[in-house]
């Protein structure tokens, strides 16, 4: 895994984080000033995260665009690492079966597990 995709999640996420504050202060600010109406009643908080949060989710959808690209490569890497570990581990646990007759089968099955 090459050095830009070993901390993909990590730099996407802390990016997308970044974005939203930036537009919670820019948001905070722009009711400050009055340009944009400060909420209802005591709702100011709650009205500003929620302005930010809908400002900065279509940005980060533009602007991180190959920031998420490569946190999908490093996620679907991850998953398929994880599925040929998970395929050998059972490989190995069940190891080899061998074909057993019907009658070495009944045999081994013990007393009263027969068929009638």
């Amino acid at each position: 895994m090459s050095s830009s995709t070993s901390h993909a999640t990590l730099r996407y996420t802390t990016m997308r984080l970044g974005i939203f504050v930036g537009c919670l202060v820019v948001v905070g600010l722009l009711t400050h000033f009055g340009v944009i109406p400060s909420g209802v009643g005591d709702s100011n908080p709650i009205w500003v995260v929620l302005v930010a949060l809908i400002v900065s989710a279509p940005l980060s959808y533009v602007l991180l665009r190959n920031q998420r690209a490569a946190m999908s490569e490093q996620v679907v890497h991850g998953v398929s690492r994880a599925k040929e570990r998970l395929a050998a581990n059972q490989s190995q646990e069940d190891g080899p079966r061998t074909a057993q007759s019907p009658s070495q089968a009944s045999s081994q099955a013990g007393p009263g597990t027969g068929s009638v």
